[in-house]
């Protein structure tokens, strides 16, 4: 049953509008997605840690869940705000409605309310922390509760990894370790296409123990949060590069590879996240269509002599994938895997199955 719920941004701006999922009050980072379809993938993609994500095409729900496409085993970001939500499950696919799957992950919406000022909002000022609630509903009061909370120095990658080391199709003919910052199924998916042999460490990971699995390859996932807050894993990583076996970077994995050899990173004023984000490859002088969920990019003007930048992005020209002159290694800002999104560059992945055979 829908109950009167407000969401309140840092800015002091608030909206009013019904809830659908849980009741109750949630605080995260506000961010925007501009994908017409794949809501079920996007709530579960570990990327959107602690944020509260407004969908820009103003109706989901309308195909309910289908738990068979989903990008890890639960809901990932705090919050979801939306003009208009659909619980009736018209696919014929989908197993449980967007409210059921929300219910059962305690994750609160809110609905009725103007997206697209919304969206105009943190276009203009940045992403900012924000609050929806269905039981206090003072503005003022809410702000101030906003106040208390700094997601600046979260290390949001512990809260996503396994735990524990586990081993995928133990028969594939070559060997992959996979550093799981908060990697989507839809990466292991396409691995597993070219019959792979995938061990997925924690982010925490020893370069002792990658190294003793002796892989043929080694993937940087994808995760939720600011690059720097994850120091641990960059002495890693550079003894990795040492080895000269094929890496292959994915979002957070790119910006973890530059700042471990000495580049920096910066934070985007609102990112980027949908499935329409056009890259200009510089090799093939091509444009692709793409996928992307990130807050933070690489300082092209940071990156040590042997790398270079390969992909640029269209929209605001920062960078979309480096190479090296030397090391065996392709690294991307987008997902080429999608999920959803266009598949315009699963090419990636035969290139880097190609540099691993």
């Amino acid at each position: 049953m829908s109950k009167e719920a407000i969401l309140v941004l840092e800015t002091g701006h608030s909206f009013i509008g019904e809830s659908f999922g849980h009741k109750g009050e949630t605080i995260g980072e506000i961010v925007f997605n501009t994908s017409m379809v794949g809501y079920p993938q996007v709530l579960t993609d570990p990327s959107y840690a602690n944020q509260i994500i407004v969908f820009s095409y103003p109706l989901i729900g309308n195909y309910g869940i289908d738990s068979e496409r989903l990008e890890s085993n639960k809901i990932h970001c705090v919050g979801v705000v939306a003009r208009e939500f659909n619980d009736y499950k018209f696919h014929w696919n989908s197993d449980k409605s967007l409210e059921e799957f929300l219910i059962e992950n305690r994750i609160i919406g809110i609905h009725k309310i103007d997206t697209r000022a919304i969206v105009r909002e943190i276009r203009k000022f940045g992403t900012m922390k924000a609050i929806i609630s269905t039981e206090e509903k003072d503005p003022f009061v809410l702000v101030k509760k906003l106040g208390v909370y700094d997601f600046n120095y979260l290390d949001l990658v512990r809260r996503v990894t396994t735990t524990i080391p586990y081993e995928i199709n133990e028969d594939g003919n070559k060997k992959i370790a996979l550093i799981d910052f908060g990697v989507k199924r839809g990466i292991i998916r396409e691995l597993l296409k070219y019959n792979l042999r995938i061990k997925v460490f924690p982010a925490w990971a020893s370069f002792e123990d990658i190294k003793s699995y002796n892989p043929d390859g080694i993937v940087l996932s994808n995760g939720p949060g600011d690059p720097s807050n994850v120091p641990y894993v960059q002495e890693t990583i550079r003894r990795i590069l040492k080895l000269e076996r094929p890496i292959l970077g994915i979002c957070l994995g790119i910006q973890l590879l530059s700042l471990s050899v000495g580049a920096r990173t910066y934070k985007l004023k609102f990112g980027h996240r949908g499935a329409n984000h056009p890259v200009y490859h510089v090799d093939s002088g091509r444009t692709f269509i793409t996928s992307q969920n990130h807050s933070y990019a690489v300082d092209d003007r940071t990156l040590p002599p042997g790398f270079e930048v390969n992909y640029y992005n269209l929209n605001d020209n920062t960078v979309e994938g480096i190479k090296h002159d030397s090391y065996p290694l392709i690294a991307v800002q987008f997902h080429p895997e999608a999920s959803p999104g266009p598949w315009d560059t699963k090419y990636i992945f035969d290139d880097f199955y190609n540099l691993i055979s």
